[in-house]
């Protein structure tokens, strides 16, 4: 077909692009646990991140409307599924170009490398396209589930998730399917890993994803809450006599606490699998535990932070740890990823000390 992809293939110079100088500008902090991952492991997961946050920059460009940021998701959505046609992906691209003022340079150069990302995509094996294809298919799917309940973010109006499993379902969508994807591709990939139950992982594997979301959707309620989405859900906020819009003003911190607090307690639930999930990672896959080390570590002293921040609601001043202190955990943990003993005292630390932090202490 004419309109199919112009190459199955990726010239290294450009797939070296997308995969170091394109992925740490959009990536952040996840870029280096890619980059310590086994080789083999490292481009399934890199392409499956770069379409993601693809998606993710076309359901967030603000200067479109909902409606065609949706239009625009689905059709990104069906590219993936494939076959990819290099017409349909250069509409997609040029449709947020078009309002390109809410996108930051580093998203433009990676919607602009859109093609070479498809094509990196189809050069993988068929194992890797099907694990690839399916999981960022269904973290669309959570990009949907935003653009489909809250308003437009300037319209000054606000929506709100309605029930717990409304929250569990979404944490799913966006981060425990990750966990699933995660399991199978390292399973397929690192031969140490054959004793693994790939059942057990999964399951653990959702849950480890679920922390790190929802410890993402807490720390970040204020800035969420000014672009009319409230991730709290109603029904939790009616039961202690609050509203969605009664988390809008920063002095209402206190009397909100009680609708947080058992949210902070759910994540430090799924921390425990978290924890089991590295554990149960081989000592010699000192890459792999790396990876997974690192995000619990930083989830975990973030939960800290906001436990301990009595202005949860003031966006002037988020519950984020310090830059210094994420390279100095960093730094530690090579020391420590070896032994379980260590692990376990480091994790269950921080998790005491999210405990004490909810019960004042």
């Amino acid at each position: 077909m004419s309109n199919m992809l112009s190459r199955p293939f990726v010239e290294p110079m450009d797939r070296e692009r997308l995969l170091t100088e394109i992925l740490k500008g959009v990536s952040r902090s996840f870029y280096l646990s890619i980059r310590v991952l086994p080789p083999n492991m490292r481009q399934p997961v890199a392409v499956a991140y770069l379409l993601a946050r693809s998606a993710d920059t076309i359901a967030d460009t603000q200067a479109v409307p909902p409606s065609k940021r949706l239009e625009q998701l689905l059709a990104f959505r069906a590219q993936v599924v494939g076959p990819a046609s290099s017409d349909a992906v250069a509409n997609i691209v040029k449709g947020v170009k078009e309002h390109s003022e809410g996108v930051s340079p580093e998203e433009r150069s990676l919607l602009q490398s859109s093609e070479d990302l498809f094509a990196l995509l189809e050069s993988l094996p068929d194992c890797d396209q099907e694990r690839v294809r399916r999981v960022v298919s269904t973290l669309t799917r959570g990009m949907e589930l935003d653009l489909r309940t809250f308003p437009a973010e300037d319209s000054g109006e606000l929506g709100a998730l309605n029930t717990p499993e409304d929250l569990d379902c979404y944490t799913y969508l966006v981060a425990g399917c990750v966990g699933e994807f995660w399991t199978s591709v390292a399973k397929a990939h690192e031969p140490r890993l054959a004793g693994w139950n790939t059942e057990e992982m999964m399951v653990l594997g959702v849950r480890f994803g679920k922390a790190l979301q929802l410890t993402n959707v807490l720390r970040d309620i204020p800035r969420d809450l000014r672009i009319g989405r409230c991730y709290l859900p109603e029904n939790d906020l009616a039961a202690e006599g609050l509203a969605p819009a009664d988390l809008m003003g920063p002095a209402n911190a206190s009397r909100a606490r009680s609708a947080l607090t058992p949210w902070i307690r759910t994540a430090l639930a799924h921390f425990d699998s978290a924890e089991s999930y590295v554990l149960c990672t081989p000592r010699r896959c000192f890459r792999m535990r790396l990876a997974a080390l690192w995000p619990i570590l930083l989830g975990l002293a973030t939960l800290e932070k906001l436990a301990r921040n009595d202005a949860w609601l003031d966006p002037a001043r988020p519950s984020r740890v310090k830059r210094r202190w994420v390279y100095g955990m960093m730094a530690r943990s090579l020391f420590a990823v070896g032994s379980d003993t260590l692990l376990r005292l480091w994790i269950r630390g921080l998790r005491r000390k999210v405990e004490q932090a909810l019960c004042g202490k």
